[in-house]
């Protein structure tokens, strides 16, 4: 695996306001001054996380995935985050990990929020998606798929990065906070998970916290409060030792995951 240069960008949105939201993460990415790899939005980051499907969603093609193409292809990274895609008469908040080529996969969010009725409003995903990046296996997640232990288990090490996006509300960060470090010890793999800040819509506040932590369970990167865009580099020699000296994961449970 080869060394993999990260951007995140902690992000505050502007509400079901796709435009505004595009010209301005645009404007902050031009900020970025040294290479990297992956670029990582939150959860609907176009729109906020917003229940009105009817005017926020959009097939694909449409303005928010030519915008992350466009991006990519600027600087010659993946661009990943998540919108509302219509497809077939149904709704899916999709994890879209585009290339600058064009290409692209796909991971709709399997675990959908009741709380906010969006299991009401969207069609959930029914299989896991990993990617490779420069060597690099990646599992994608999103926001409420970190409470269910049991789809990102890391079977024979299927992955090496188990990565999070989300618009998780600031009255259960505690619980984020606790999570990814936990999903990074017991798969030994580097959990990323990517936050907003500010209000919402709904006047529910974000305080990000996103952060990157180590199979060891020690915090690589962490960011309160604040919008914040920041790179760093991820190595592997850290992740292939801890799996060297704790072999963990050959005595896991095998178990497979049914409708």
């Amino acid at each position: 695996m080869k060394p993999l240069k990260i951007t995140i960008f902690q992000a505050y949105l502007f509400w079901e306001n796709t435009e505004k939201n595009l010209t301005n993460l645009g404007l902050r990415l031009s900020n970025i001054k040294e290479k990297t790899d992956l670029i990582i939005l939150p959860e609907m980051f176009n729109t906020g996380f917003t229940m009105n499907v009817e005017k926020c969603a959009e097939k694909i093609g449409g303005p928010t995935t030519y915008w992350m193409l466009e991006q990519a292809k600027k600087f010659q990274a993946v661009v990943a985050g998540s919108l509302i895609i219509e497809e077939d008469g149904k709704y899916y908040n999709r994890f879209i990990w585009m290339r600058p080529d064009g290409t692209f996969n796909k991971y709709d969010k399997r675990h959908l929020f009741s709380l906010a009725k969006e299991d009401e409003l969207f069609t959930a995903g029914k299989k896991r998606t990993i990617v490779e990046l420069h060597g690099w296996k990646i599992c994608l997640q999103t926001c409420y798929d970190l409470r269910f232990p049991a789809f990102s288990r890391n079977l024979n090490a299927a992955y090496d990065i188990l990565l999070y996006i989300a618009s998780w509300p600031d009255r259960r960060i505690s619980h984020w906070r606790a999570l990814i470090p936990a999903r990074a010890i017991e798969n030994q793999a580097i959990a990323i998970g990517v936050n907003r800040v500010g209000y919402d819509g709904n006047q529910v506040y974000h305080s990000g916290c996103s952060m990157c932590v180590g199979p060891d369970g020690n915090v690589i990167y962490y960011k309160p409060e604040d919008e914040d865009l920041y790179t760093f580099t991820l190595t592997a020699d850290d992740l292939l030792t801890t799996r060297e000296k704790l072999p963990f994961l050959k005595d896991a449970d095998a178990f497979k995951l049914v409708e």
